[in-house]
């Protein structure tokens, strides 16, 4: 049945609550102007009276969550890469947001609609968006255990198996987390308990978490409460290999790739000194960055071999030549490194596919063609 307006019950109430969430965000922009004020001023006491003054004030629990802190470490994020924070800000920042979320009140479950465990995939170790969403499972009134950043997939399951909760959510925020994201997605419905998954690692429209076989995914903490609101993901009936979601892996670059990482990031540096002799005069500094640069371009070439999509390695090319580019630092060397790469993959077709597209990508973007003086 539809209204006269033509809009079914349903689509009416997600008009209505995108417009309650609007609303909330306009309410919420003054109190984050005032927590971005303390945590650029590494005040953690002038954060803490924020979050009290926004509750006392009216605001809800849930939007000072997502739309004050929320938003805040989201502006965090954006100054970073644009250089206008360096990493201990960032990490000062953070830590201010982390206790500014402690700050809130938690309601005692009282006849919740089940149990959550949300963690971290192992070696990711951006854990606020898991807490985030820990918190807001919480003041909605479910039962959570919160594991934090980088959790092993045997400890995880082994506290999955202890708990038996509904659902396991789990979070990645670097694309390079995605084989650990699988072993922790496919372990976990072993155990006979559904999977969602969040987080940039999984894409701006969760195709990565398809690929992966998760049960669900939502792109950020109230999309994700909704979700779950609605119902919850069936329990899985049977137990797979991460191979059945992703057959290209019989090949083994990815394998290769992975196993080769210090040889092919010796070779790539050792070819760019001969290829630009200004680099033997860098500092110890300047040489452990180009060597982070290389060792990061190698590990998102796995990621993409493992998923089988180039898009995870040239977004990460852009990203980096402007990351480098804000910094006044040349971005020239990233297309030599990849002919250096290419040169010891030679015999693995997918690599090199992946390797020209990334080529083909900063090409097409027109950067700057200077010299790699730091």
């Amino acid at each position: 049945m539809t209204s006269p307006t033509g809009q079914r019950p349903a689509q009416r109430h997600r008009v209505g609550a995108r417009a309650q969430e609007a609303a909330d965000r306009e309410q919420a922009r003054p109190w984050a102007d005032k927590l971005w004020s303390a945590v650029r001023s590494w005040d953690e006491y002038a954060a803490l009276d924020v979050v009290e003054s926004a509750l006392d004030a009216g605001l809800e629990a849930e939007s000072v969550l997502l739309d004050v802190i929320g938003a805040v470490q989201h502006r965090v994020g954006v100054e970073w890469a644009a250089n206008r924070m360096n990493v201990a800000d960032e990490h000062t920042a953070t830590a201010i947001n982390e206790r500014a979320v402690a700050a809130l009140p938690v309601p005692r479950p009282d006849g919740s609609p089940g149990r959550i465990t949300v963690a971290c995939v192992d070696e990711e170790w951006h854990a606020l968006p898991a807490r985030m969403l820990a918190e807001t499972l919480k003041l909605r009134g479910w039962r959570v255990d919160y594991l934090g950043a980088q959790v092993p997939t045997g400890h995880l399951v082994a506290q999955v198996r202890r708990a038996d909760p509904d659902l396991v959510c789990l979070s990645s925020s670097i694309p390079t987390r995605l084989p650990m994201a699988h072993r922790a997605i496919t372990a976990c419905q072993a155990a006979g308990i559904p999977v969602m998954v969040g987080g940039a690692a999984f894409g701006h429209d969760g195709r990565y978490a398809r690929l992966l076989g998760a049960d669900a995914w939502a792109s950020e903490a109230r999309s994700a409460a909704d979700r779950l609101a609605a119902a919850l993901p069936a329990r899985p009936y049977a137990a797979r290999l991460t191979v059945n979601d992703l057959p290209h892996l019989e090949d083994q670059e990815y394998t290769h790739v992975v196993r080769s990482a210090v040889g092919l990031l010796e070779h790539a540096f050792d070819g760019l000194e001969r290829r630009f002799p200004a680099m033997r005069d860098y500092t110890d500094d300047q040489r452990e960055r180009t060597e982070e640069d290389l060792g990061q371009i190698i590990d998102f070439l796995g990621a993409a071999l493992y998923m089988n999509e180039p898009d995870i390695f040239t977004g990460f090319l852009l990203w980096t030549a402007d990351i480098l580019e804000v910094r006044h630092v040349p971005a020239r060397s990233l297309l030599p490194a990849l002919d250096l790469l290419a040169d010891q993959l030679y015999d693995y077709p997918r690599a090199l596919h992946i390797l020209n597209a990334g080529k083909t990508t900063l090409a097409t973007a027109n950067r700057p063609d200077d010299s790699l003086d730091r």
